[in-house]
């Protein structure tokens, strides 16, 4: 088992779904962790009791909007406040949206590439320099599928995926020499609020019913035909963090049921 014990966690998007389960499975490793993200504030409370309990060790959190550059910058700063510098930084945070390019809301646009992309280049500027200090870091950026493939009607969210995993190996050449990886984790769908929420504008950009989206669009490209869980996502960020790890970087590592295979 990988042991963090002594070691400092910044999980972007982290209050429901994947980041939350990497942030729990930092926690059962030993990390202290900063979580981020939207919720109400007894089930924020709730989360961080959990992982406090999990990891022996301190949890905390920022609401930062990470579209926001400043916000970003403000959030590691609390983060060293808080728990110190960190050495793991998971960069998981997303959105998305479904419709036809030529209807693609401009504001959606923005939005999806300000917080898929832009908050992965910002967190990361800021949080290398530290890791850089420590001689230490591990960085892992939650990619998808579409990071490899595209499909129709998602242009803003493929556009981010394929940045964020050229980014990834831009970054692992830049600190190859520097005891820090930076991989990509690149899942196919895993039942999340984030999947769940596309399924209206699918329905609807698709002219589908809720079982057809789920059945003939979601699993179909997957040929395992199941979701993909968060805790196995969590399990391969936890790999990655591992001395066993240390050779891996600048890597795109597909969890998607053989979706990219075909």
């Amino acid at each position: 088992m990988t042991d963090l014990t002594g070691k400092r966690a910044l999980v972007t998007g982290s209050t429901s779904g994947i980041g939350l389960a990497i942030a729990r499975g930092f926690a059962d490793a030993g990390a202290s962790v900063m979580i981020n993200g939207f919720g109400p504030e007894h089930e924020v409370d709730a989360i961080l009791a959990d992982l406090r309990k999990r990891s022996g060790a301190e949890a905390v959190h920022s609401d930062a909007d990470l579209t926001d550059p400043e916000a970003i910058a403000s959030m590691v700063a609390d983060c060293v406040s808080a728990i110190g510098s960190p050495h793991l930084l998971v960069n998981n945070a997303g959105m998305q949206h479904v419709a036809p390019i030529a209807e693609f809301p401009v504001d959606k646009w923005d939005k999806i590439i300000a917080l898929n992309l832009s908050a992965v280049f910002h967190s990361c500027r800021l949080v290398i320099p530290m890791m850089r200090k420590a001689g230490f870091g591990r960085i892992i950026n939650t990619a998808s599928a579409h990071s490899l493939v595209a499909s129709p009607n998602k242009s803003a969210y493929v556009a981010a995926k394929h940045a964020v995993a050229g980014f990834t190996k831009t970054i692992a050449l830049e600190t190859a020499e520097e005891g820090i990886t930076a991989n990509c984790i690149s899942p196919g769908y895993v039942w999340t609020p984030l999947v769940e929420q596309q399924i209206p504008d699918t329905m609807a950009a698709r002219g589908l019913s809720r079982e057809e989206v789920m059945n003939e669009v979601l699993l179909k490209a997957q040929p395992t035909r199941r979701f993909v869980t968060v805790e196995e996502v969590a399990s391969c960020a936890l790999f990655l963090c591992s001395d066993g790890a240390a050779s891996i970087t600048g890597a795109n590592i597909s969890m998607d049921g053989g979706w990219t295979a075909q």
